[in-house]
């Protein structure tokens, strides 16, 4: 399809909502605005503000197209997210909150129900991780729920819904650990039929389809021509993927930063991935099988962070080095290689700078981690706000021996949704990381995989 010149993305992520205008002949934001992807306590559980959001997608829509002009709309949401639509078309019930720990109640009844991993390539997780566990738990909660839903739509579809009134799921959402989907013949999963499903699942796209133009209200309501195009809409950590897919040859990983850090290995050996270290099967815009791994990098950060300053000094990152001071997983408990394990520091930090530099280094050999887990090969291009993160990026670098990349400008998962329009492209400019003290930097590494996996540190 012809590349539109200018393409508003609605991202949503699972702690800001965003509108992007991407120029397609840059490949950059020229405009972005955002709001708190804020979850409603409830009734009936905890819930996302769906209305607040679409409200704030019409009025941004309306001012990027009156100062821009905007050609062509994408979506690029969060996982791990459905939404219930009765027959009319409204919402049967609020959007769950996959964090909410409601489905734990039901969880030895939906082991029993949900297909094996050499099926699905979707790890058991946690909470409501499991898309299938959500829903699992949504009817047997509310007896009347499975009655009034027509239809379910993966998340980005939903928003694509609510602007064209055409129904979808796409192959990257149902390929993100929902047990919905089976990665290798790319159809749906065994547990559809189990949960009833079948008929009111929508039928599954390749995110790059056009699934249509914008209806006639919101024409009328932002001033887009009827003849907008709207993207079927992709997960979002496979956006930040697809340019360097659609650009690249051989082996390489991307590692998509934010909430959550998710390391994807393309062209790599396959290699036995281990469901019990948070390990899965996603599947890229392409509908081709991708081994990842994952943890909660971003909110890990956060927790460590507290609030405090983000810089350390050259000062502080000697004395971590030179006392091993470390911070040892798991800092988010409830997923990633580590799951279970609490964290705790080697020896307690001596101020903020210090505390951000050890953090640096964890978030980097969590990542390093998660890279050996899915036999990742060839250079790792970061993507999102650890790019930005020079201890990370440092330390990973000093034990990635392929190297590792980052973005020449700022690209992430608005720009690689704006994507789905291309056909090809070519691969995104980046800067090999050099990075500093590799002497002192190996030694700190190898003593932190030996504290967490029972390795011998090298001499």
């Amino acid at each position: 399809m012809t590349m539109p010149r200018h393409i508003a993305v609605l991202d949503v992520g699972k702690t800001n909502a965003k509108l992007a205008l991407v120029d397609a002949a840059s490949l950059s934001e020229i405009a972005v605005v955002t709001r708190p992807n804020t979850v409603l306590a409830g009734p009936p559980w905890p819930h996302f503000d769906l209305e607040g959001h679409w409200e704030f997608f019409l009025e941004h829509l309306t001012r990027f197209h009156e100062s821009h002009g905007i050609d062509a709309i994408s979506v690029t949401t969060h996982g791990a997210s459905a939404v219930l639509l009765d027959a009319a078309g409204g919402l049967a019930a609020p959007m769950l909150d996959y964090e909410h720990g409601g489905p734990e109640a039901l969880a030895e009844d939906y082991d029993a129900l949900r297909p094996p991993f050499s099926e699905t390539g979707s790890p058991r997780l946690g909470v409501g991780l499991n898309l299938g566990a959500q829903l699992y738990w949504q009817f047997q909660t509310d007896p009347t729920l499975k009655d009034r839903v027509a239809h379910v739509l993966t998340y980005p579809q939903y928003w694509g819904y609510r602007l064209t009134g055409r129904m979808a799921t796409d192959v990257t959402s149902l390929g993100c650990h929902t047990d919905l989907w089976n990665p290798w013949e790319g159809q749906f999963s065994s547990l559809v039929a189990r949960l009833g499903l079948t008929d009111s699942l929508a039928p599954a796209h390749p995110s790059g389809d056009v699934l249509g133009t914008v209806t006639k209200d919101v024409a009328t309501r932002t001033g887009l021509s009827p003849d907008t195009r709207v993207v079927c809409g992709i997960h979002d950590s496979n956006a930040s993927l697809l340019p360097h897919v659609l650009g690249r040859e051989g082996a390489f990983s991307v590692v998509s930063t934010g909430t959550w850090v998710v390391v994807m290995s393309v062209g790599g050996p396959v290699s036995t991935l281990d469901p019990d270290r948070d390990t899965l099967v996603n599947v890229n815009a392409l509908g081709h099988a991708v081994p990842s791994a994952r943890f909660m990098g971003g909110r890990e950060y956060e927790i460590i962070r507290a609030g405090g300053d983000t810089g350390g000094t050259e000062v502080d990152r000697a004395k971590v080095l030179a006392d091993q001071i470390m911070l040892l997983p798991a800092v988010e408990p409830g997923s990633g290689p580590f799951r279970g394990r609490a964290a705790t520091w080697t020896h307690e930090p001596d101020g903020q700078g210090q505390r951000m530099v050890a953090l640096g280094f964890y978030l980097a050999l969590m990542t390093k981690t998660c890279l050996d887990l899915v036999g990742a090969e060839g250079p790792v291009i970061v993507e999102g706000p650890f790019a930005r993160n020079r201890d990370y990026l440092d330390m990973l670098a000093t034990v990635h021996k392929d190297g590792v990349e980052i973005a020449a400008s700022a690209t992430g998962t608005s720009v690689g949704a704006a994507m789905l329009f291309a056909e090809t492209a070519s691969p995104p400019e980046t800067h090999r990381v050099t990075p500093r003290q590799c002497e002192v930097l190996t030694p700190y590494a190898a003593a932190w995989r030996a504290r967490v996996e029972g390795e011998t540190p090298c001499a």
